[in-house]
């Protein structure tokens, strides 16, 4: 297994760990259990996974409350995150060190990788071969991401005019890493078919399934205005803006937030609105 790795800028962005446990939405029921049963874990008592970039465990607590009691390996390099993770004493969690290219798990005895809010930092050969390496045979990868509107790709149709300003500012922070709406991450599954007519059948070996199983929630959740930047400023290139450069940004987000355009219920809340995105796909067996 390779050591593990974390970009010095994910590192930086994500040093807040308390900050993003509390700010960052949870998964909804409906599509957890839709990725459960994707994976074809629901309902399997004592199944045996990984949560890999875990995190502050948002995914691992919804895993740890299920009734069929998982074994889950939470696996997380960033020390911080990790720690908050720890913090909740889940139930039949063991919090590890460890990365999408060193999971602390032995050959063919894991039943689902799952990935949450997290495969785009880590869409590449490697961190495939790694996470194929650890599942059982037929074993799945499954994927989920809770994606506001201001956080969207750039083909993406917004809800509301104001989110449409609040996306375009998102997009003025493009420093180059891998994140879902740059939609890179499934490049990593495509690619393991390239080749030509006369040599796919011959020298192609792909890892994981394809097409992909793909599908989406929507959701509307109502914060207040100072609710919603304690939520925007997690996003990672948020989270290292300093000095004037962040005080710019927070100008101009209160200005798109206090628009005329903006709908306000009786607390002063406003809609945010946004998808959950699940995506899974089988290991096939070498």
């Amino acid at each position: 297994m390779a050591t593990t790795k974390l970009s010095e800028r994910a590192r930086t962005g994500f040093a807040k760990g308390l900050l993003y446990d509390q700010h960052r939405p949870s998964y909804p029921a409906n599509a957890v259990t839709k990725l459960l049963d994707s994976a074809g874990v629901r309902g399997v008592r004592d199944a045996r996974m990984v949560d890999l970039a875990s995190g502050t465990g948002k995914f691992t607590e919804l895993l740890a409350a299920r009734e069929e009691a998982f074994d889950i390996l939470a696996v997380e390099p960033h020390a911080g995150m990790r720690s908050g993770l720890e913090r909740k004493h889940l139930p039949r969690v063991d919090s590890r060190d460890g990365s999408s290219t060193a999971i602390p798990a032995a050959d063919g005895t894991i039943d689902a990788v799952f990935a949450a809010q997290a495969f785009h930092w880590f869409a590449n050969q490697e961190s495939l071969r790694e996470i194929h390496r650890v599942l059982k045979p037929g074993g799945v990868l499954g994927m989920i991401w809770n994606i506001e509107d201001y956080n969207q790709t750039k083909s993406a149709t917004m809800t509301t005019t104001w989110e449409s300003k609040l996306h375009d500012l998102t997009w003025t922070f493009d420093d180059n890493e891998p994140r879902f709406r740059h939609e890179k991450w499934k490049q990593v599954f495509d690619n393991q078919i390239k080749s030509t007519p006369l040599t796919i059948l011959t020298s192609a070996n792909p890892l994981f399934s394809l097409p992909l199983g793909e599908v989406e929630v929507k959701f509307t959740t109502w914060l207040s205005k100072e609710s919603l930047w304690s939520r925007y400023s997690t996003l990672s290139q948020i989270a290292v803006l300093e000095g004037e450069e962040l005080e710019n940004t927070k100008r101009t987000f209160t200005e798109i937030v206090n628009g005329d355009d903006v709908e306000t219920n009786e607390k002063g809340e406003i809609p945010v609105h946004g998808v959950t995105f699940m995506a899974w796909t089988s290991k096939i067996p070498e």
